[in-house]
């Protein structure tokens, strides 16, 4: 009796155990997934969970470039009118975003002392509706804007520039060419996006406005900016019309009709023409536990990088969360064996049991339901004598 009392003991502060485990790997798990806020952007798009949002990863050669961005809204804007899905009047069926880096620039301000080197990057599309930036002053630029001189800075940027964080509308000079300061983001905060981002400040400029730097990998045709009259004596510009073109990140969020619609969509146009240069991501997906836990097995798979694809910074940070996650998950799912272990064994002990009391249990049923047919009998006989 002692050692059966002690069994009930030990399994009970077992499952105890395991149920907590369960709750605060549970916490850790939706917390870390929380932190990476660009992979939920579909479902910011859309509550109802509709869309789907996918990312794709370019090698340095892989040649997909602006020229080719037409060419992947066409198809999935095909694809989906053959299942009936078509934009409604002034509605964005699919929203994309692409950029590349742009390389380590020196910007100065119009202050004296106010200069500093910072990593460029080319962006398109609605790119900052992606990224979920946190906007401290100004606005963002668009494809649409009139004007392409904008320029998105952070906030340690901003400092270096001209000693404040609301700056918009200030000037910078890029190789001596004028450009304005749009707005302002705030840092990265989590762990590993600092840990991703470097050490020098981030600015953020239209495909357009790169073209005009004469230090760019290739350069655009040129676009109206405001003025020209900060180009000094040393400064240049170089002319061209071939176009900073190369693209190294493509996003976008599509429809999501079917399980795995958008993301096969994607991934055959990509296939198709890009094979072995590309990564691909459904990143509304990435961070469910179920995937993560079954990645378990191929972990090893983030320590070896068996491709030259360009990843961003947020990417990056993303790929540790993933790391982080593949490991919660998986233990997440071990805490749940003792718990299963015992309900199988509290189910076969009840089976046995109901053996053991078989006979009386099949009396008492039958009593039972020979005194209802009795009662409702005797009830029926008597509303008969009363008519």
């Amino acid at each position: 009796m002692k050692i059966k009392k002690l069994l009930y003991t030990v399994l009970t502060v077992l499952n105890v155990l395991s149920l907590t485990g369960t709750l605060i790997l549970t916490v850790i798990g939706s917390s870390l997934a929380k932190s990476q806020r660009y992979n939920d952007m579909a479902d910011r798009w859309d509550s109802k969970g509709g869309y789907s949002q996918i990312s794709c990863f370019f090698s340095d050669d892989s040649g997909f470039t602006t020229d080719n961005i037409g060419g992947i809204k066409a198809n999935a804007l095909t694809s989906l009118k053959n299942m009936s899905i078509t934009p409604e009047e002034n509605q964005k069926l699919i929203l994309e975003s692409y950029s590349t880096p742009a390389g380590q620039i020196t910007i100065r301000s119009d202050t004296t002392n106010g200069r500093s080197e910072a990593e460029l990057t080319a962006v398109g599309g609605d790119f900052f509706m992606f990224r979920g930036f946190d906007l401290l002053d100004g606005s963002y630029f668009t494809d649409d804007d009139l004007m392409q001189d904008g320029v998105v800075i952070d906030r340690t940027l901003a400092w270096s520039l001209y000693g404040a964080q609301n700056v918009s509308g200030m000037n910078i000079y890029i190789n001596g060419i004028k450009f304005y300061i749009a707005g302002v983001i705030d840092n990265p905060q989590t762990k590993q996006e600092k840990k991703t981002i470097g050490e020098l400040p981030r600015a953020y400029i239209s495909y357009d406005g790169a073209g005009l730097l004469d230090n760019s990998s290739s350069v655009v045709s040129k676009v109206p900016i405001r003025d020209k009259d900060s180009i000094g004596d040393n400064d240049s510009i170089m002319p061209s019309d071939t176009g900073l073109k190369k693209i190294s990140c493509y996003e976008c969020i599509m429809p999501n009709p079917v399980e795995n619609y958008a993301y096969n969509t994607v991934n055959d146009y990509f296939e198709n023409s890009y094979k072995n240069k590309y990564t691909i991501v459904n990143n509304s997906e990435r961070f469910n536990p179920a995937v993560r836990a079954k990645s378990f097995k191929n972990l090893s798979n983030y320590a070896a990088v068996e491709n030259s694809v360009i990843y961003p910074y947020w990417e990056n940070a993303s790929r540790i969360i993933e790391f982080k996650l593949t490991t919660v998950y998986f233990y997440r799912r071990l805490t749940y064996i003792i718990p299963i272990l015992t309900l199988l064994w509290l189910i076969v002990l009840f089976w046995r049991m109901a053996g053991r009391f078989k006979n009386r249990i099949i009396e008492w049923t039958s009593d039972k339901i020979t005194r209802i047919i009795y009662n409702h009998n005797q009830r029926q006989k008597k509303k008969k004598e009363n008519i």
